[in-house]
């Protein structure tokens, strides 16, 4: 009998675990949540801002005249230099 009770009582706690209940967090999945909506970008913002951005207009024909000619400047080409160390023996 006392053995029958102890396996009872053991069953009873193991199936415990089994039990299956609503205790999820509210404020689970918030984080990630807000991680997604910071990397998603928005098509079409809303900046507040009343004009829009300044041009030069004849600069900008110019640049458009010469894309239909073909007659682009092309970007100057930056070189790199080239840096050397060496190390000096101390004392």
């Amino acid at each position: 009998m006392r053995y029958a009770l102890l396996t009872i009582g053991l069953t009873a706690l193991g199936l415990a675990g089994c039990v299956q209940g609503n205790t999820v967090d509210p404020d689970f999945g918030v984080a990630l949540r807000q991680n997604v909506a910071a990397q998603i970008a928005d098509p079409a913002p809303r900046y507040v801002r009343a004009d829009p951005p300044a041009s030069n207009g004849p600069r900008t024909a110019l640049a458009q005249e010469r894309y239909e000619k073909g007659t682009v400047i092309q970007p100057v080409v930056q070189g790199t230099t080239t840096v050397t160390s060496s190390s000096g023996g101390g004392k």
